[in-house]
């Protein structure tokens, strides 16, 4: 199967098409009954209810999406009729799009979730904008609107219920594909003529979408109960299954080996290439793995991986030489590795057994994982100053918004002249990399779909048929909102232009209107993002690094206390390590959001992706050497001599620390245990591999030090 194929299967089973289709029922079809009633009128205020809703109904735990939708449906109703009583007065209404931009965008600092609640509600705002209705009319349309409201939040619990496994499944599924992703990376490290600078590259980049992966399927399996509590059956396959991938994710991530050195030596052997392909077979077994959980059908290995890892054995032994002992050493590591990555892929595979391990007591430590939202005006009020990110937003969002109400009102009013002020709510985002990357894609998505529907129109007169396009053309626009919006865009053009038509508006007239008010509404969102409080991420990489920094440092501790044998929980050990993974990810994501800003606002960009390269270095090496030292049965202390190189280490990211921070003490906080002091374990002799890894570790530290302060010049 080719790749196109593949993807085509991938979508059609993805969380993302399940929740295009849920919402294009849950829109359609009150419009299609209530029109062939004869009130398409009323079907499509109805179908507007549903629409608004399903904003708030973004992935996650069952509990927060109907909070979620509950919180929009009591909002709906007294936005609509409080716009509905203000619109008669310019001034007042102005006023009210003015404050409900700003209190709204503030719901930010409560979770995208709650920003959701807020963006549905300035959405309905918006659209009443030019609708003037009598006491009577205003009634009905509330009363419609939340109809709609209400039948989308049923119909969402509906779908959950009848299907309570499947966007766990769909979230793990996408999870192991991109897990698998980060594998095929890591096979191109050891290709003949590849560049390792791209391939470091390319690596953060996946490294970013795993972590949003992990985040996903973490608030779906650890925040929803009927997961966690049962004994057997699917949900706690789930749960183990997800365990196990995330210490799989971990094996892969400290395979790290001297790949210039490794090349230099091998590569005209050509074994390396045979590792890549191994390394490529392992990746594509993974992916289907996680294919076949995310479409929920079984799975069966097509390939003999055993097989391969012997003749690779076979390749590695050809290439000993008695003149040289050691000489093969690496490649030995090498295929050790690939092994213990096997067995963790076959251990995957147990998904697909019929028995399932019983409970074990861990749900309480698998909630440590997941944070946890709390409300609460303090919240809201640390944030009312020009220092708060959101603050700045909701600040930009609501000048944006009054600037589109005075163009839209006063110098050119249109028939959907609001279109202006919804396009710059939805392209002006927190960081102007991502409200330029939104921008272009509104721009080019519309004027293609334009094109589409204009077409469309021009051959199509049978409305059944314009029907069945305006379903297709919203399934495919719902599908991709969240994953590739200009052609979530380019599709919701002539869905809107079909449904315009069916209230009798020339479709040439909308295409030029729609086009002129997205392209005013893009240019009142950048400008927005440029001039009024910019947030560029050269100016937030310091806040970055520094959480980078903090997140190894607590590593180098875990290590630390394994090397002297202390007793260190597994869960613990597991907490630190989700945040080097997740603080790294987020410095990857602003290093990738800053090289798509101005080159004048870019600031070190090759310090800085040095510096994310060393600390995933490092990250690597430590992890390879606790993960070893927990996992052995007995605890020894090593020798004095190692534990200075690992105290060499941290104060070495102190330092770095406190360069980029003043205020850290001087002396390096250690973290609370809880625990006892035990009686330290006698030494154990020197080990010279460890040795070896741990001055590596050493000189990577002092590199990090030297880098930051390149960073800081």
């Amino acid at each position: 199967m080719n790749t196109h194929a593949r993807k085509l299967r991938y979508f059609f089973f993805s969380q993302d098409f399940s929740d295009g289709l849920r919402i294009t029922l849950a829109v359609l079809l009150p419009g299609i009954l209530l029109g062939w009633l004869g009130h398409l009128g009323a079907g499509i205020e109805v179908a507007l209810g549903a629409l608004c809703v399903s904003i708030t109904d973004s992935p996650g735990p069952v509990v927060h999406k109907r909070n979620g939708m509950l919180a929009a449906v009591v909002l709906l109703p007294v936005l609509a009729l409080l716009t509905g009583l203000v619109q008669p007065h310019l001034w007042l209404l102005g006023l009210e799009i003015g404050v409900l931009s700003f209190v709204f965008t503030l719901f930010l600092v409560y979770g995208n979730r709650a920003a959701s609640v807020g963006t549905a509600g300035l959405l309905l705002v918006i659209l009443m904008m030019d609708r003037s209705l009598t006491l009577r009319e205003l009634i009905e349309y509330v009363l419609q609107v939340t109809a709609g409201g209400i039948w989308y939040m049923l119909v969402s619990l509906l779908w959950y219920q009848i299907r309570p496994y499947r966007p766990a499944q769909q979230a793990l599924g996408e999870c192991i594909r991109a897990v698998s992703g980060f594998l095929r990376l890591k096979a191109e490290f050891y290709r003949t003529g590849t560049s390792l600078d791209d391939d470091y590259r390319r690596l953060m980049a996946q490294q970013v979408t795993v972590n949003e992966k992990q985040d996903a399927v973490r608030e779906l399996l650890f925040k929803t109960r009927q997961m966690m509590k049962e004994s057997t059956g699917t949900g706690r396959r789930l749960v183990l299954t997800f365990v196990d991938l995330v210490d799989l994710y971990e094996h892969i991530t400290v395979t790290y080996y001297d790949y210039t050195a490794l090349h230099a030596r091998f590569e005209a052997t050509g074994v390396l290439d045979a590792i890549a392909e191994l390394v490529e077979q392992l990746a594509t077994e993974l992916e289907r793995i996680g294919f076949a959980i995310e479409a929920n059908h079984g799975h069966t290995s097509r390939v003999d991986l055993a097989a391969g890892l012997e003749h690779l054995k076979a390749r590695i032994d050809s290439l000993e030489d008695a003149s040289q002992p050691g000489h093969t050493l690496v490649l030995k590591k090498i295929l050790v590795n690939l092994r213990n990555l096997t067995q963790r892929v076959q251990d995957i595979q147990a998904y697909f057994d019929a028995t399932v391990p019983a409970a074990s007591g861990r749900e309480l430590e698998f909630g440590r994982f997941v944070a946890h939202q709390s409300f609460g005006l303090g919240q809201l009020r640390d944030h009312l100053t020009l220092s708060s990110g959101i603050f700045r937003h909701a600040v930009r969002m609501m000048v944006a918004c009054l600037a589109g109400f005075v163009i839209a009102k006063v110098l050119l009013p249109g028939h959907h002249s609001y279109w202006i002020i919804m396009t710059t709510t939805y392209m002006l985002k927190p960081a102007f990399s991502l409200t330029k990357q939104r921008n272009i894609h509104r721009v080019l998505g519309t004027l293609v779909g334009g094109g589409i529907g204009g077409l469309v129109l021009l051959l199509i007169h049978d409305r059944t048929v314009l029907v069945a396009l305006l379903g297709l053309f919203m399934l495919t626009s719902f599908s991709f909102t969240r994953s590739t919006y200009i052609v979530a865009v380019t599709f919701m053009t002539p869905f809107v232009l079909i449904l315009f038509s069916f209230l009798g508006l020339g479709y040439l007239q909308v295409v030029e209107e729609r086009v002129l008010d997205t392209v005013l509404g893009c240019l009142l969102a950048f400008a927005a993002s440029y001039l009024l409080f910019p947030r560029w991420e050269s100016d937030q990489l310091q806040d970055y690094m520094k959480a980078v920094l903090r997140a190894n440092l607590h590593y180098l501790y875990t290590l630390q206390e394994s090397l002297t044998g202390s007793p260190v929980a597994v869960v613990d050990y597991k907490l630190a390590r989700k945040e080097v993974y997740v603080s790294s990810a987020n410095l990857a994501a602003a290093f990738q959001r800053m090289m798509s800003e101005p080159r004048g606002k870019q600031h070190r960009p090759t310090e800085v992706h040095e510096f994310v390269v060393l600390n995933h270095i490092l990250s690597s090496n430590v992890a390879s050497i606790t993960s070893g030292l927990l996992a052995g049965s007995s605890r020894v202390e090593q020798p004095g001599a190692l534990l200075r190189l690992v105290r060499q280490s941290r104060q070495a990211l102190h330092r770095s620390l406190r360069r980029l921070d003043p205020a850290e003490p001087e002396t390096i906080p250690e973290p609370a245990s809880g625990l006892p002091t035990p009686k330290r374990p006698e030494a154990a002799a020197p080990d010279p591999q460890l040795s070896e890894q741990l001055d590596f570790i050493q000189k990577i530290s002092s590199d990090i030090s030297k880098v930051t302060e390149e960073v800081l010049t």
